[in-house]
């Protein structure tokens, strides 16, 4: 038994199939076939119900990934453990709201690599649900996200920034009245699924306010050049990293009891990759002190 083999282990489980394993942990199928034979023929135990046309986890295999995941977690924070502060290198692989891809993300991340050429980051764009999803099954280290309404047993959430919501509406509107606003136009409404998404229709159901939603869309961007081509209005967050060149748009508050989405840094508590992310974390908070990604080139290392 190896390390490789409960990496492969882990990867069917998440993956659930072998072939979708075997493009994970870039190993051909065969190989996950003989992988997992292997570990049944060293354990004595049976790991994977065969009689399916694709093998399944028994609740015993099941179990065993639990345990496998401690132990690769345990060996891969041998060498960072052992090099102290030295231990900032690597790969970090983290996930990112679309909304942050444009502003607080690069920037964050230029500094980053700037002050340590030895990390390499691999980002995976993703929603709050679709990241903690990603991070409870080991599949990324962190993940910058929305807080969600209760954060799982073993993660721990670093804020970053407030943002609150706001109206976005086009110049050409002869309103600033926000309510009067939403009455009166298109909604484009932002992704249901998204936490951002859920704050706006709890608002909207609190407010009584009735919309004419027209479309749904996940990126700020996306949703700002709609506004911009005066179809309609949309709620987003007022992002704490902004573009220096953001669309010309009317940007309304939404009143003293507005919304806040707050946006953090998730990740297991029991990481091998503690000092990388406490850094990048730092600099996320230095990012948002900055406020434009423009003012990158200016950043501290």
């Amino acid at each position: 038994m190896s390390i490789r083999t409960l990496r492969t282990l882990i990867a069917v489980h998440d993956n659930k199939t072998f072939s979708a394993a075997a493009d994970a942990v870039c190993v051909t199928h065969a190989a996950v076939s003989q992988q997992m034979r292997g570990l049944e023929e060293t354990w004595g135990v049976q790991l994977f119900d065969r009689s399916r046309r694709t093998p399944e986890l028994t609740p015993l295999g099941r179990a065993l990934v639990v345990k496998a995941r401690e132990v690769v977690r345990a060996y891969d924070q041998l060498l960072p453990s052992a090099l102290g502060e030295n231990g900032i290198r690597g790969e970090v692989r983290l996930g990112a709201l679309p909304t942050t891809l444009t502003t607080l993300v690069p920037l964050a991340i230029s500094m980053l690599m700037r002050a340590y050429p030895e990390v390499h980051v691999r980002l995976y764009p993703g929603l709050t649900n679709q990241l903690m999803s990603q991070l409870e099954r080991g599949a990324l280290d962190a993940a910058l996200i929305s807080r969600p309404q209760m954060m799982p047993p073993g993660f721990a959430f670093r804020d970053i920034a407030e943002e609150p919501l706001h109206l976005l509406a086009s110049l050409d509107t002869t309103s600033n009245d926000p309510f009067e606003l939403l009455a009166k136009h298109p909604f484009i409404r932002f992704n249901r699924e998204a936490v951002v998404g859920h704050m706006i229709e709890s608002w909207l159901q609190k407010k009584n306010i009735r919309v004419n939603e027209t479309m749904e869309l996940d990126g700020l961007e996306a949703i700002s050049s709609m506004v911009y081509a005066n179809l309609g209005v949309a709620i987003a967050p007022r992002r704490a990293v902004q573009t220096n060149s953001p669309l010309p748009l009317k940007r309304l508050s939404l009143g003293p009891d507005a919304p806040v989405r707050r946006l953090g840094l998730a990740y297991p508590q029991d990481t091998a990759r503690g000092q990388v992310l406490a850094e990048l974390h730092d600099l996320c908070l230095k990012s948002v002190s900055l406020g434009a990604f423009g003012a990158s080139k200016d950043a501290p290392a």
